[in-house]
């Protein structure tokens, strides 16, 4: 292969990395694939998702249950993130399965994050037999419709978020001051970017990619334009939004 062609091949895998990690970022929920501990039969399971800074898939879930049962013994996995909801021919919608392993962490950072995506963990979350999981993605299987299949590997999937440390420093601050103070920011950015009906939308987590938004049990991603690093362009990117929210709402 020439370096022309393996040039380009690297830059349509990173395209994919964007893409499907954009739809792992939207969406809260997936089936988990996990091998029985006893007989290692296959068993697929529905848990609720957030993802950290990089795209890797975030898990609460309970010490009890048979999936978290069998990572302990087989810490390979796989998750389905289904992004075909609403469309009247369901195989032509986008999803991707998530090949790796769930290891426990315990960092404070990343359970913040989830629980902010799923206000209803904050309940059960210092449950001893609750803990938070973060999965290594090595491969992703994406399905974009008939025909439209692809294989990227992991490093593909995720984003280096190492030069955004800051940006995870001050998400709290941030999303706390637009839910308090800018408000009706947040609902333009639903309604008139995203095309979302009126309700009582909340910014729930701000990584170098978007932001993540829910109301009730609705959630949306806003992607951002450019990149950000840090407090100061996260804040000018979301001015930089709610004009042009408000520009199209004027148009």
């Amino acid at each position: 292969m020439s370096e022309k062609a393996s040039q380009k091949d690297r830059t349509i895998e990173k395209e994919l990395g964007t893409q499907t990690r954009l739809l792992a970022r939207s969406i809260d929920k997936g089936s988990l694939a996990t091998a029985m501990r006893d007989d290692q039969w296959p068993y697929a399971s529905l848990v609720m998702t957030a993802s950290d800074h990089d795209g890797s898939p975030l898990l609460l879930i309970s010490e009890l249950a048979e999936h978290t049962q069998n990572i302990l013994k087989d810490h390979r996995c796989g998750l389905l993130i289904d992004g075909t909801a609403g469309l009247d021919t369901p195989l032509t919608g986008s999803r991707i399965t998530l090949i790796g392993t769930l290891q426990r962490t315990e960092e404070s950072q990343p359970l913040e994050r989830y629980i902010r995506r799923h206000t209803d963990a904050e309940i059960y979350a210092g449950f001893a037999d609750f803990a938070l999981y973060r999965m290594t993605v090595e491969r992703v299987h994406m399905v974009a419709g008939f025909g439209d299949i692809h294989w990227i590997g992991g490093t593909a999937f995720r984003f280096n978020a190492d030069t955004a440390a800051a940006l995870a420093e001050s998400e709290a601050d941030i999303i706390d001051h637009m839910n308090d103070d800018h408000h009706e920011a947040v609902t333009l950015y639903a309604t008139n970017l995203l095309g979302l009906p009126p309700n009582d939308w909340r910014l729930t987590g701000i990584d170098p990619e978007g932001c993540d938004l829910r109301a009730a049990g609705t959630v949306a991603r806003l992607a951002f334009d450019r990149i950000v690093r840090d407090a100061e362009e996260a804040r000018a990117e979301l001015v930089k939004l709610v004009k042009k929210a408000r520009n199209s709402g004027n148009s």
